[in-house]
């Protein structure tokens, strides 16, 4: 156990590190082809911090691991905004200044709605995964629009043009481009192999550990690029990131999981996980949209967040029981 824990531990650290090198390969390569940096913030870099989602999830589901796939995407949700943007409010206070951003977050409500009716039957069809990655696509001209067409004052147009990187030449990009890939790909291997292992060896489900040990390793990237952005007051960034990862783990990640393979849901993934990913985004929403006002997140309001994220947690730890987590408990 101790050498599949260190598997783990060390797989993380290289999925990272990787995926901050592919981002930033990606960001420059898009720039020096000319794409506004408003559109590489939203699309490249949003898709960018949800690779390491999408590659877990949609190897765990080639190798016929469902519970891993979408308890990563759903986890990775929950962590998103009660960890990471819980976490980086208690150190940064966030104010959203952004339009663009203020448009993201009732987005993000309405994709986690719309996904519902698919999940009902307690299972994901190739179709219905292939309607969720169209949808993605569908969010991506969408995102490239508004930001062609939207004010060019907005806050978030300059952070994001402050954050790519300007001294990489294209060679060097390029190839961070497919080492941060292939990288991503290996780490991605090896995570599933080590977080299959430790699930056969703890007793519990793929499900369990896709909600908590894969999906806070996956969003290791979304905590390093939001605190970042935040230490430097780029606050529209650090909240952006993580509505566009939120977005994409949706659409993205289970979609590629269904498309790969159709899969069973868990009853308890809609009953208890998807109802408090929903539940955390919809406390976001009041203290980020601002109505009449800038929106923000207070200290406060970001310990709230995190409090129910570790609230999350504990609930998930005594529901662990026959019939719930245990393999052949019901």
């Amino acid at each position: 156990m101790a050498l599949y824990l260190t598997i783990l531990i060390v797989g993380f650290a290289v999925l990272a590190w990787s995926a901050e090198r592919f981002i930033a390969g990606a960001a420059v390569t898009a720039r020096s082809l000319g794409v506004p940096p408003l559109v590489v913030g939203l699309t490249i870099v949003g898709i960018g911090t949800s690779a390491p989602e999408m590659l877990v999830s949609g190897l765990a589901a080639w190798q016929g691991n469902p519970g891993l796939s979408v308890g990563n995407a759903v986890g990775s949700n929950i962590a998103n905004t009660g960890l990471i943007l819980g976490l980086t409010a208690l150190f940064y206070p966030l104010v959203v200044r952004s339009r663009i951003l203020r448009w993201e977050i009732p987005l993000l409500l309405g994709v986690m709605l719309a996904v519902v009716p698919l999940m009902l039957d307690l299972r994901l069809m190739r179709w219905e995964g292939l309607l969720l990655l169209a949808g993605m696509a569908a969010v991506l001209v969408w995102m490239g629009w508004q930001s062609r067409g939207g004010d060019v004052t907005d806050p978030i147009i300059q952070e994001y043009e402050d954050e790519i990187p300007v001294s990489m030449p294209l060679r060097t990009a390029l190839i961070w481009l497919v080492v941060g890939l292939v990288l991503m790909l290996a780490s991605s291997r090896v995570l599933v192999w080590a977080a299959v292992a430790i699930a056969q060896g703890l007793g519990v489900s793929d499900l369990v550990i896709g909600l908590t040990v894969v999906a806070l390793g996956t969003s290791l990237p979304e905590l390093a690029a939001s605190m970042a952005s935040a230490r430097k007051g780029e606050y529209d960034i650090a909240i952006g990131n993580v509505l566009g990862s939120n977005i994409f783990n949706l659409l993205g990640v289970m979609g590629l999981a269904a498309a790969i393979r159709p899969f069973a849901i868990e009853p308890a993934l809609l009953s208890r996980d998807y109802v408090a990913m929903v539940a955390l985004t919809v406390v976001f929403f009041f203290f980020g949209y601002g109505f009449h006002r800038a929106g923000h997140v207070s200290r406060w309001e970001g310990l709230l967040l995190l409090a129910l994220y570790a609230g999350y947690q504990i609930m998930l730890y005594f529901n662990a029981g026959p019939g719930v987590y245990w393999p052949g408990g019901r």
